[in-house]
């Protein structure tokens, strides 16, 4: 809507995780090279893990695009809340193997012929599980399992968990020891911080089509940074509501006032905000320890 007022060829903020917009921090870097990293070296087992809204699942599409272009075959799970069952029919689905798909016997087999095929062709095979963290005890115990096949030159598929904190929590579980101890590669996306974010926005508005931006002022960033808690998706979310905030005002400059409507319709909260309502406690005291004057003072 507000593309065209501004001059974008692409709108900065949108919410879908799209890679071309990917935020090259030193982090997200290490990530992306370590998530590859363990895919060509064979390592078996890979954990991804970041509060909700860091760019795990961006992470994951950049890594897909690496897959695609060397021609290695992957399944890509999205929706963790399934059974055994449906999980090996999921895979057997974006593998696209030719057998009987309920049948998990099956499924076992096919795969295992895949996995075989692509290794004779110097080439692995990955499983990409995205809200891992939802994952059932059956199933995350059925995951461990496919870390037995393998070969001389390592795991014939490779396995990525990509989740909230949960995740590394029910890893940590008795029950799940033996899966902890495969995972060679672990990976944390932490929420950015003020140079960051500063450098997160500015770089998204240059790939919309705004190089040197002057929307967003950096004392505006910094209330932005504050009011997100540096978290990608917040920010992405505060950024477009000003942007067509400033839409609708005719002004090229976002404000102070202009985040704080934004901040109570989104019903934001962070630390050191007052609950809604409550009297500033400094404000309290200027009136307390003001002198009464009368007329003519």
């Amino acid at each position: 809507m507000y593309n065209a007022f501004f001059g974008f060829t692409d709108s900065p903020f949108n919410l879908s995780p799209d890679p071309a917009f990917l935020y090259r921090s030193e982090q997200h870097e290490e990530a992306l090279a370590n998530l590859i990293y363990g895919v060509q070296s064979r390592k078996g087992f890979i954990v991804l893990t970041g509060e909700v809204g860091t760019g795990k699942t961006t992470m994951l599409e950049c890594l897909r695009d690496f897959l695609e272009s060397q021609y290695i075959e992957f399944a890509f799970i999205f929706n963790s809340r399934i059974n055994s069952d449906q999980f090996f029919e999921m895979i057997a689905y974006d593998l696209d193997l030719r057998c009987q798909r309920t049948s998990k016997t099956e499924v076992l087999f096919a795969l295992n012929q895949l996995l075989l095929q692509q290794s004779q062709q110097g080439r692995t095979t990955v499983l990409i599980i995205d809200e891992a963290h939802n994952l059932e005890w059956e199933v995350l115990e059925e995951i461990r399992l496919l870390g037995n096949l393998e070969n001389r030159r390592g795991k014939l598929i490779q396995v990525i968990l990509a989740g909230q904190p949960e995740l590394d929590r029910k890893l940590d579980a008795p029950n799940l020891r033996q899966l902890k101890q495969r995972i060679v590669l672990r990976c944390a996306l932490e929420p950015l911080d003020l140079g960051q974010t500063t450098e997160y926005i500015n770089s998204r508005m240059e790939k919309g089509g705004m190089p040197g931006q002057q929307v967003f002022p950096p004392d505006l960033i910094a209330d932005i940074h504050g009011r997100s808690q540096g978290i990608p998706r917040v920010i992405n979310a505060i950024c477009d509501n000003l942007l067509l905030t400033c839409f609708a005002m005719e002004t090229r400059i976002a404000t102070v006032e202009m985040l704080d409507e934004v901040s109570k319709d989104m019903r934001l909260e962070w630390p050191g905000r007052r609950p809604r309502g409550q009297r500033s406690r400094y404000a309290d005291e200027t009136l307390e320890q003001a002198p009464f004057f009368t007329r003519g003072d």
